[in-house]
């Protein structure tokens, strides 16, 4: 009972967190199968993968040092950053390469890194609420875990793996070959770093003050972190302003289609209006930023042809949609 118990609290908020996630993306959806598939990397292959490479590494610290401490340590702050953010930051990685088409925006970034890392919190707060909650301290201590895991620390890994996703989003949307180059290492290094501070800093206080200066640092880069989102949404909202504006004075959509297209709630109401009103405003934001990356990277990745082809979707929908 006490593991279904964990594992409804492990993945239900993370559920919660990841629908949160996709309302965010205002102006150009990302595939729910995408995003389902990322989620579920982080779920087994990200999870699976960093519970055996940080215990093999753990046991090996131990066998060389013969310290506990040692290996706690050294796991902790150095081993399970770099390998958690690896595995997590690979789903990205994935959509960055294979489903290049999708990758839109810094803000498509931080969806994907932010989903795969919340699969990937999925598994591993069900892990500790079960082990370090449940085992240790009973129904207590599971509800405990739940409380910190969940509402405390909840955003910690989607906070780190986005500036992986950041890192990449900058790769996919500039020109300038070092920085196409240098970006994804940036930005890898930058979760890693946030990973293995957040992890150092409260436990060399120690005990529920260091759970609360970590938690207070934590809230402060969240807080940072949201800011960023908004202003990116923002900064979407322009490019849809700007790029679509010569579909509406040509004739392509109307001024009210056009305004409708700007609203930063369309996308949320518009599937109760019917599945060719949903998938026009989804033209409507994919052809905008296929316009943006027309003009900073040229006819990169066939950019022309999906343009004439979100045109031609657009010019078949636009008269059955008010």
């Amino acid at each position: 009972m006490a593991l279904i118990v964990s594992l409804f609290f492990g993945f239900v908020p993370m559920f919660f967190f990841a629908a949160f996630v996709y309302w965010l993306d205002r102006y150009e959806k990302e595939p729910i199968i995408l995003l389902g598939a990322t989620f579920f990397w982080g779920v087994v292959i990200a999870a699976g993968g960093a519970f055996i490479i940080n215990t093999v590494f753990g046991i090996g610290i131990y066998m060389f040092t013969g310290s506990e401490g040692a290996a706690e340590m050294g796991t902790t702050s150095v081993v399970a950053p770099i390998v958690e953010e690896f595995l997590k930051g690979f789903a990205v990685l994935i959509v960055f390469f294979l489903f290049r088409k999708e990758f839109d925006s810094v803000l498509d970034g931080i969806i994907y890194a932010a989903i795969a890392a919340l699969g990937f919190a999925a598994t591993e707060n069900t892990l500790y609420i079960y082990r370090n909650g449940y085992l240790d301290g009973g129904w207590q201590g599971l509800f405990l875990l739940t409380f910190i895991r969940v509402v405390v620390v909840g955003w910690q890994h989607p906070f780190y793996t986005a500036f992986t996703g950041i890192g990449l989003a900058v790769s996919r949307t500039n020109k300038n070959a070092l920085v196409k180059f240098v970006a994804p290492f940036i930005g890898y290094g930058v979760a890693v770093a946030t990973h293995a501070f957040h992890n150092t800093f409260g436990g060399l206080i120690g005990g529920l003050a260091g759970l609360a200066a970590g938690t207070f640092v934590d809230w402060i880069g969240w807080s940072f972190m949201i800011g960023f989102i908004v202003w990116m949404i923002v900064n979407e909202r322009n490019i849809v302003k700007q790029n679509l504006y010569s579909e509406m004075t040509s004739g392509l959509i109307s001024q009210t289609q056009y305004q409708k297209a700007l609203s930063p709630w369309t996308m949320s109401t518009v599937i109760f209006s019917g599945k060719s009103s949903a998938r026009f405003y989804q033209v409507c934001g994919e052809l905008s930023h296929k316009k943006e990356q027309m003009r900073k990277l040229g006819n990169e990745s066939g950019n022309t042809a999906i343009i004439e082809s979100l045109r031609a979707e657009m010019t078949t929908l636009s008269p059955q949609v008010r």
